[in-house]
Formats: structure tokens, sequence, C-alpha cells
């Protein structure tokens, strides 16, 4: 028995006496076609915020904005409405009991001071109220308020409008 585990020892030790020497070559050859996807979220002009709620304002806000690859571009502006200024002042002005500068001030429009002389009750003219105001009124014909031409105004801010956007569209060019 003890001769049997002397021999398990030495098989051991002779196994590890013998050295074999295993060499092995590997050539690999690689061709590598890859396609890169960069995804970034889009380019975003953002437009202009006007807090023209308030319901005291005479005002329209006109806003808008123009976004490319390379640059964005936004805008912003308000406009006076004419109108409503003149009727918020005749208001005023009645409130604080001058009810002739009131209806003075809406005479100014043409069709309201057309409506008062088809209704009998002519507009204020210089003081004069009534059939004085009435004739005074007659009488110097090139004072009554003269209706402006809506195209021309129309004419005046297209031309404005397509400037703006010439210019825009310029230096967008400019930036390609």
């Amino acid at each position: 028995m003890k001769l049997r585990y002397l021999l398990l020892l030495c098989l051991p030790l002779t196994a590890l006496a013998a050295e074999d020497t295993i060499i092995t070559e590997s050539t690999s050859t690689s061709d590598v076609n890859s396609t890169t996807k960069l995804e970034s979220p889009p380019p975003s002009a953002i437009t202009p915020t006007m807090n023209i709620s308030n319901s005291d304002l005479c005002t329209v806000g006109v806003a808008g904005a123009v976004q490319t690859q390379i640059l964005g571009i936004s805008m912003g502006t308000t406009v006076r409405d004419m109108n409503c200024e003149k009727l918020k002042n005749a208001k005023t002005l009645y409130d604080m009991g001058m009810k002739v500068a009131a209806v003075s001030i809406m005479c100014q429009d043409e069709r309201v001071f057309d409506a008062m002389m088809n209704a009998g009750t002519p507009c204020p003219y210089q003081g004069l109220i009534g059939e004085e105001a009435k004739a005074a009124s007659i009488a110097n014909v090139e004072e009554t308020p003269v209706e402006i031409n809506a195209e021309e105004i129309v004419d005046e801010k297209t031309k404005q409008t397509l400037m703006g956007l010439g210019s825009i569209f310029a230096l967008l060019l400019l930036l390609l």
C-alpha cells in the first residue's frame, strides 16, 4: 500500500518535469465598414412672448420665428390700434362730464361725422353745437374729416413687412 502511495506521489512529479512547448500561430485580417448616425434634437426658434392680455391696452401683438439648420431668428412687435385709442379717449372725456368733447373726438372719424349729420345732430364745430355747428361745418367743408384711403395704409405696411422679410432672408442666405 505504501508503494501505491509512493507511485501516486511520483507521477505528478514526472509530469511536471516534462516540458511540452506548443506554439500556435494565428493570423487574422478584418475589413470593417462602419456608419455612425448622429441624432441631435431639432433646432428651435422660439417666438417671444408679449403680455398684452391687459384689456386697457390698445395694442395687438405680432410675433414670428424662423429656424434653419444654422440660424434661428425670432421677432415680435406690437401694433397700435388707433380706433381703440379714440374710443378710450372719448369714453374718458364722457366719464369726466365733457360730453361735447367726447362727441367731438368721435366726429374725427368720417363715418361718425356723416352719421351725425344724417341724424340731424351735427358734430360740434369750434365750440358751436346744433344748427350753428351744422352751418359752420357746411361753410368750411375743407375742415371736415376725410376718410384716409385704406389701400394707402395697407401698401405702406406691406412695404415695411416686405423690407423686413427681405432683410431676414438676405441674412439667412449669407449664412448658408
